[in-house]
Parts: C-alpha cells; structure tokens; sequence
C-alpha cells in the first residue's frame, strides 16, 4: 500500500508524476530514495535530533506516493518492483522505530526503548499477516492502523515532542491491528476451509 494512496488529489499526483517521468526517475530510484531518507533520519534519531528526523521521514515516506504512479506510466510496474517496494517499506519503518530504540537505550530510559521495540514487532506483524494471508488466497487489506497512519504518527510525534505517547499508541494500536487482521483472515480461512472439506494446514 501507498502512503497515503487515494488521500492526495489525482491532478497533483499525476502532475507530480509527469515531472518525475520527464527527470527519467525511475520506481527503483523513488523507492531506494525513499528508504535511504528513512535510514538517514533513524540515524539522526538515534543522535536525538528527533525535529529533523521526524520532518525526513514524513518528506521520504511520501515518496511512496509515487513509485507505484510512475512504474504504471512508464509501463514498468512488476512484481518484483511490488516485493521491492514492500521489503523496503518495511525496512524503513524499522530504521527510524530502531534508532529511536538506541537513543532510549544510550540515555536509560527503558520503557520507551521497550515500546520502540513493540512498535516494530507490530508493524512486521501487520504486513506478515497480510503476506501469509493472501499467499493462502485470502486478499487482506483490512487493518485499523495501516502503514499510513504509522507513519504520520510517527512523524509528527517526532517533530511534536510528542515521543512517549506517541509511542505507546504507535505499539498498542500497530499490535491491535495485528491481531484485528489476524482474527479476520483467521474467521475467513476456517470458514472457506468448512466449506471445501480441505484440511487444515499444519501450524510452522
């Protein structure tokens, strides 16, 4: 899923995209971008320069925005650009929560440290419940906190000051959103599996 797919206005981003096609940038180049700017603002994080890192990471998850725009335009759009898009989207999002982690670590503060730690486990567990899903044929876009939300969240609780709660709210409702999906894909396969009279695969 885009950041904040279907929320901007289509004129712009398909204004946006004309540009970027007209520069020969490339999908590959938006997303490698896009985490790049993530890593760097984990590290800046990480520092404690937590306004700048949080602005970073708004101006380089919104470069989401675009990639899968410009892979469709340009006739380049693959499933590998799809899996490449994913893993780094997930990487990012571990960047910066990991930075966040070893600066909470080096000044003693273990509870925001742990909740760093939480938020990431969340939002691993959100896309990997999805991912499991439909490789069981079950499509999964439900979710109460997806990646757009997680991202905003976490660049304005950065700019704000906002870190604490925002990171109690960030891990309970990334782990919430888990479990939601979880509990969707879970009602939904045993019902199909009623159905067919297939049997259940055995739990890894």
């Amino acid at each position: 899923m885009t950041l904040l797919q279907g929320r901007a206005p289509a004129s712009v981003v398909a204004a946006v995209v004309r540009v970027l096609v007209a520069l020969r940038i490339t999908p590959a180049m938006l997303t490698t971008a896009g985490f790049l700017g993530n890593a760097l603002a984990g590290y800046l994080v990480a520092q404690g320069s937590f306004v700048t890192g949080g602005v970073l990471v708004l101006v380089a998850s919104g470069l989401d925005m675009f990639d899968g725009a410009v892979a469709r335009a340009t006739g380049k759009a693959s499933r590998f650009g799809a899996l490449y898009d994913s893993v780094l989207d997930r990487l990012s999002e571990a960047a910066v929560l990991f930075g966040l982690a070893w600066h909470f670590v080096a000044i003693g503060r273990a509870e925001e440290a742990a909740l760093s730690f939480a938020a990431v486990v969340g939002s691993l567990l959100v896309s990997y419940v999805r991912a499991r899903a439909e490789g069981l044929g079950l499509a999964l876009k439900d979710g109460l906190f997806t990646r757009s939300e997680r991202v905003v969240l976490t660049g304005v609780m950065l700019i704000t000051g906002w870190v604490r709660g925002g990171l109690w709210v960030l891990a309970a409702l990334s782990l919430l959103t888990a479990l939601q999906r979880l509990w969707i894909a879970s009602r939904a396969l045993l019902a199909e599996d009623s159905r067919s009279g297939e049997p259940q695969e055995e739990p890894r």
